[in-house]
C-alpha cells in the first residue's frame, strides 16, 4: 500500500503517487473505458487516493468516466479537476482558455455534475489567463471553497510571480506542473518559491510521456491525432539525441534491477516529500509497475549518478510545439 504525503498548509494529504488521468480519454492512442475503469479500481486497492483530469480531456469525457468509476467509493478518493484550458470541442469550434471569475463559476458547477460529486477537492487553473488578473481568478475559486463546493486551490504551469500573487489572494495547496528526471525547469525559480510559501508540487509526465521508458516511437509514426505525432522531442534529431538519454536512464534501471520507469518515478519521488509524482496510464498493468516505484529506495550515490547521467541540457527539443508552449507562464 502506498503511503501518503501532505501538500501545502491547508490540510491536504494524499497518497505519494497520484494517477494521472488523461490518456484514459484522449491523446494515446486507443480508448477502453472498461480497463480504464479496472485501472481506477485498482489504483484504489493499492492506496492510490489522488485522481488527476480536468474538463479539457475528452474534453468532458474523462471527468465522466472516473466519476463513474468512482461511484460508491467517493470517499476513497481526492478529486482533482481544472479549468481554463484553451480545447477543441466535439462540434469542431475551439474553446479558449477563459478564467473570468463568472465562467469559474460554471464551469465548476459543470464538472460538480459529470464527476457526481458535491464538492471538488483540488482546484486547479489550467493554464493562466493573460486576459484576466490572477487575483480576480483565485478569488472566484476561493468562493468556491467557501461555499463548500472546493477544498484547496492549486495552478498548473505557473510561474514563479504568478504563484505569489495568487497566494496572496488566497493560500495554494499545490501547483502542477511537468517534472520528471530530464524535465526539470521549475528547479532554478518556481520549486524555491512553493518550498518558501509552503505550496506542494504535483509532478505530471515523471515518465517525459512515456519516452523515458524506451517504448514510444518517432513522432511521424504516430497517428495525428495522437499527442506524441506533435511532440518536439520525438521529431527528427531530436529523437535520436533523446534516445540516448532514454538507453542512459534504462541502463542506470537494469543496473539496479528496475524498469526505467521505476527508477524515473523513484527519482521525482526522492526530490521531496513536498513532491507527489502523477504517472499516467490507462492499464492495469503499467500502473501495478509504476506503484512498485514507490518501493524503491535510492541512496545518495545513486542519486548522484543519475543527476550525473541525465543532465537536462542533453534533451533536445521543447516540451511543446510553439502553440502549446505559448500557455507556459514561464
Amino acid at each position: 500500500m502506498l503511503g501518503f504525503r501532505k501538500l501545502g498548509s491547508q490540510g491536504l494529504e494524499v497518497s505519494e503517487l497520484g494517477l494521472g488521468c488523461m490518456g484514459m480519454s484522449q491523446w494515446y492512442g486507443a480508448i477502453d473505458d472498461q480497463e480504464s475503469t479496472a485501472t481506477i479500481h485498482r489504483a484504489l486497492e493499492l492506496g492510490y487516493t489522488l485522481f488527476d483530469t480536468a474538463e479539457a480531456y475528452g474534453p468532458f469525457d474523462n471527468e465522466e468516466l472516473l466519476g463513474k468509476a468512482l461511484k460508491g467509493r467517493r470517499e476513497q478518493a481526492v478529486i482533482a479537476t481544472k479549468f481554463g484550458f484553451p480545447m477543441k470541442l466535439k462540434d469542431g469550434t475551439t474553446a479558449e482558455a477563459d478564467s473570468r471569475p463568472e465562467h469559474v463559476v460554471e464551469v465548476v458547477e459543470a464538472s460538480l455534475r459529470r464527476l457526481g460529486t458535491d464538492h471538488i477537492d483540488v482546484l486547479y487553473q489550467h493554464r493562466v489567463d493573460p486576459r484576466v488578473p490572477i487575483e480576480e481568478t483565485v478569488g472566484a475559486m476561493a468562493g468556491l471553497v467557501e461555499q463548500g463546493k472546493v477544498r484547496y486551490l492549486g495552478l498548473c504551469e505557473a510561474g514563479a510571480a504568478t504563484v505569489r500573487r495568487a497566494h496572496a489572494v488566497h493560500p495554494l495547496s499545490v501547483v502542477q506542473s511537468e517534472f520528471s528526471v530530464w524535465e526539470r525547469n521549475l528547479e532554478a525559480d518556481v520549486l524555491p518559491v512553493l518550498r518558501e510559501l509552503g505550496i506542494g508540487l504535483v509532478g505530471f509526465c515523471p515518465l517525459g510521456r512515456g519516452f523515458l521508458t524506451g517504448g514510444v516511437l518517432r513522432a511521424e509514426d504516430y497517428p495525428e491525432d495522437d499527442f506524441r505525432h506533435h511532440d518536439p522531442r520525438l521529431q527528427g534529431a531530436n529523437y535520436d539525441q533523446n534516445t540516448a538519454v532514454a538507453a542512459t536512464v534504462r541502463e542506470l534501471a537494469e543496473a539496479r534491477g528496475l524498469t526505467p520507469a521505476q527508477l524515473a518515478i523513484a527519482w521525482v519521488l526522492h526530490q521531496g516529500q513536498d513532491i507527489v509524482p502523477i504517472p499516467g496510464t490507462k492499464r492495469r498493468t503499467y500502473l501495478e509497475e509504476n506503484t512498485a516505484a514507490a518501493t524503491v529506495r535510492l541512496d545518495a550515490s545513486t542519486l548522484s549518478a543519475i543527476d550525473a547521467a541525465v543532465r537536462p541540457d542533453q534533451v533536445a527539443g521543447p516540451r511543446y510545439n510553439e502553440r502549446m508552449m505559448a500557455y507556459i507562464d514561464r
